[in-house]
């Protein structure tokens, strides 16, 4: 059964921007993994715009917004073995939402040169 779905768009000069700017957002919000894999990409600023729609679409798909007990670092989007992405969650976050136990969690994203969007549906 359906728990939740959300939905994001956003521009990729906006994450870029924020990301040039060096205050530390790359780092508040995306993980490791997902800061090593965007800096290998030729066009690493529609990857990170990707993933950071995907927390957002997240984020409304619990239907709570940022939710206490959950931080952007913490809601990892990776690529499996066949390059499909999901979300893997992390720290204080895995702990939060494991409490709700759901079943799964699917993800998909998009990108073009200027925009990018995600989709996460949540089953419980």
């Amino acid at each position: 059964m359906i728990f939740g779905t959300g939905i994001d768009l956003i521009e990729v000069e906006r994450v870029a921007t924020k990301i040039c700017k060096g205050e530390g957002f790359r780092e508040l919000v995306f993980s490791e993994a997902e800061i090593n894999y965007c800096e290998q990409m030729a066009n690493k600023y529609e990857h990170y715009a990707a993933r950071f729609a995907a927390k957002e679409a997240f984020l409304k798909a619990l239907g709570t917004g940022w939710a206490t007990g959950t931080a952007f670092n913490e809601i990892e989007i990776i690529n499996n073995q066949a390059g499909k992405p999901q979300i893997n969650l992390k720290g204080k976050t895995a702990n939060t939402i494991a409490a709700l136990k759901f079943n799964n969690i699917s993800v998909s994203l998009s990108h073009l040169k200027t925009i990018a969007t995600a989709i996460v549906i949540i089953e419980k």
